[in-house]
């Protein structure tokens, strides 16, 4: 681990004082003091400000916190104590978008105080970093709150404008995180997941999101009054919002700000707020790329349940690991393998043994076959959000997997949102939501469980991201967004817009599992194979040009890359699958280097093992020229490009296969120029000359 120090105060002040009769202020200045937030008890009560080069960010918001059986901390308050502390340091990730991590921030932790009534405190402790403010609450243990505690509220709030423009996914739905990306003046909007997206109107960009989400219910915005959003947290059937014990302290509250949309990206304050690896050596975790039995089903070539056209099955599997083989991929996903995939598989999660597998797969053969090839299967436990089914099987499901050689497990939960199932010691069935303390528990206690046979986990139908894969660096990825499986039956597909709202929106939050790659663009065009298992709509497909789908690789991250395609798609056209067998997916750098949220998204990285670096870009369904300096290169060495674009009457809608692939010399320093056609973008891979 590498570690950069700067002749930083370590502790610049501490104040004690007694409750003042007048308001008091604090103000805490990022490093680079563009940004300031101040933290006041005007009118006994908590509040905050933010701004940014002196432009409000967030106007002044409440803080606070509710309780079932314990005095809250509302109103009557007053700042009591604050002490001032500033960091510099450099850590190393084990994988990511890039291998160091600079943690630079100053810190002011403001206790508060009520005037009256029983003797109490909280404090809410501030790091201000060049690209955004993160915020959380401490609770000690004290006389006036001692022993388990039930939250009620967090009245933390957001006043972002009623203006202000926001990017979003709404939080109150059934379908969890899985919706297009709206767009409104806040003041329109009701309730949004974070992370949600915002540029007021002086043009700042900020996104407000959470970090460090542990024990604790995940939070949501709800609108106050236009454009004054509170924190939301998503509670327990028939309980409070978090159950808890003093001390405690609240996940993160994170607001990034920049002065352009890719500001945004270029930012670790979601990292940085999270502990560090409590995992110890995890070279066991492997990032890398992976194919498998799934597009399949989703294109109804084959199907999750046992039938004439069941995907899991031995044969098919081994066809599956010998393709990965030859062509370089780490792993084999297969879907539909155990018993529980017959009937009504997603009412009823009771159905599904994790140890069982069907008839026509020989799990034990197949992780021996695999290993032989020099490939690893990768599990997959679809729970159907019945969790305490899947807790009574957990231990052994994964003791099963580290036997046969299984290192990575993608999990699913499958169900309305709200329906996760929670079977309590008297039998008693209770329904949470997949956003809920329950499942943030959960969630973890799967990872833990993992880690202790030395298996990553790749969670689909998740709690959000929070960067919590600093500390349990076996937690690669997640999905929670609509992916590439919503262009075989989603009503309607995703947009060609969708990429590059992803990239400003769920992506801030962390690595996501959108499985890219689809080279057979209009898959429901082609006759079904068997009657009685018809194609979908035709018009459900990828909006994309084949180019953009090379694009994506660089573009949305995620340390587990899919090949999502037919192997037989692939070997059908080698030219353009051979961007995808050199694409790395690990990086030793990343930056974003242009574009506008929903319109295109440019993005470059260096590949860790390699040392390459590859250029992603995507845009919407508007064609788009995009010239961008070659910075990220070393200035005045020449490197060979290889360019996949889109052709000149390359479109996604009349002519998506359209693409040229060449190669030219570049020199670092200069500028790159492509044509990015209606839905299309642009790959390039830069190989330095010797």
């Amino acid at each position: 681990m590498t570690k950069h120090w700067k002749p930083l105060v370590a502790l610049a002040a501490i104040s004690w004082a007694a409750a003042p009769a007048h308001a008091e202020s604090l103000t805490l200045a990022s490093p680079d003091g563009r940004i300031t937030v101040t933290v006041s008890d005007d009118k006994g009560q908590a509040t905050y400000t933010v701004a940014y080069e002196g432009k409000q960010v967030i106007a002044p918001s409440k803080l606070g916190m509710l309780f079932a059986d314990h005095h809250g901390f509302e109103r009557g308050l007053a700042i009591t104590a604050s002490i001032r502390t500033a960091k510099d340091t450099t850590w190393e990730q084990p994988w990511g978008e890039r291998r160091l991590v600079r943690d630079q921030h100053n810190e002011l932790a403001v206790t508060f105080k009520p005037a009256d009534g029983p003797d109490r405190q909280m404090t809410v402790r501030f790091r201000a970093f060049d690209t955004g403010v993160g915020f959380r609450y401490e609770l000690p243990e004290q006389a006036a709150l001692q022993g388990d505690v039930a939250i009620t509220e967090e009245l933390t709030q957001f006043g972002v404008g009623e203006q202000t423009t926001m990017w979003y996914t709404p939080s109150d739905e059934f379908n969890r995180y899985e919706y297009l990306t709206r767009v409104a003046p806040a003041g329109k909007v009701d309730d949004a997941h974070t992370p949600a997206t915002f540029r007021n109107e002086d043009g700042i960009y900020f996104s407000i999101h959470e970090a460090a989400l542990v024990d604790y219910a995940a939070m949501s915005l709800d609108q106050l009054r236009p454009g004054n959003f509170e924190s939301k947290l998503r509670g327990w059937s028939g309980g409070p919002k978090v159950k808890t014990r003093t001390g405690f302290t609240s996940p993160w509250r994170t607001i990034q700000v920049a002065a352009n949309a890719v500001g945004l990206i270029n930012s670790d304050i979601i990292l940085n707020l999270n502990e560090p690896n409590k995992l110890g050596d995890v070279s066991w975790v492997e990032p890398g790329k992976y194919v498998g039995i799934w597009w399949a089903m989703h294109i109804r070539d084959r199907s999750w349940g046992r039938d004439q056209i069941h995907g899991a099955t031995t044969e098919e599997t081994k066809r599956y690991i010998d393709f990965a083989a030859r062509h370089g991929f780490a792993g084999v996903l297969v879907e539909g393998w155990n018993i529980g995939w017959d009937g009504d598989w997603y009412n009823n999660g009771d159905l599904f043994r994790f140890t069982e597998p069907m008839p026509d797969f020989d799990l034990e053969e197949l992780g021996r076959y695999a290993r032989s090839k020099g490939v690893r299967l990768i599990g997959h436990h679809e729970t159907s959000a019945n969790i305490t089914n899947y807790e009574n099987q957990m231990e052994a499901a994964f003791d099963l997997y580290e036997k046969v050689g299984v290192r990575q497990v993608k999990t699913g939960y499958v169900a309305d949102a709200g329906d996760a199932v929670r079977i309590d010691a008297n039998g008693v069935r209770h329904y949470e939501w997949h956003d809920s303390q329950f499942m943030v528990r959960h969630h973890l206690k799967v990872v833990q469980e993992a880690a202790k046979r030395q298996i990553s986990i790749n969670a689909h139908e998740p709690v959000k991201d929070t960067g919590l894969r600093r500390t349990y660096p076996n937690w690669l990825a997640r999905e929670g967004a609509r992916g590439m499986e919503y262009n075989a039956w989603g009503t309607p597909p995703n947009p060609p817009e969708h990429e590059a709202m992803l990239a400003f929106t769920r992506m801030l939050s962390g690595p996501m599992d959108f499985t890219p790659g689809i080279f057979d663009l209009r898959p429901n065009e082609r006759p079904p194979l068997r009657e009685d298992m018809p194609r979908g709509d035709p018009s459900n497909r990828p909006e994309t040009t084949l180019a953009k789908q090379l694009a994506l690789y660089v573009v949305l991250y995620s340390p587990v890359q899919m090949a999502a395609d037919l192997p037989e798609n692939y070997e059908a056209r080698p030219d353009a699958f051979q961007f995808i067998k050199d694409v790395e997916a690990d990086w030793e750098e990343s930056i974003a280097l242009a574009g506008e949220i929903g319109d295109y998204v440019a993005i470059a990285r260096q590949g860790r093992k390699s040392k390459e670096w590859f250029l992603g870009a995507v845009t919407d369904e508007e064609a788009r020229d995009l010239s961008l300096p070659l910075d990220f290169l070393a200035k005045g060495r020449k490197y060979r490009a290889q360019i996949y674009r889109d052709g000149p009457d390359a479109d996604w809608k009349t002519n998506p296969y359209a693409m040229v692939i060449e190669e030219k010399v570049v020199t670092g320093g200069d500028a790159f120029a492509a044509r990015m056609a209606a839905g299309g973008g642009f790959a390039v891979r830069f190989i330095p000359v010797k």
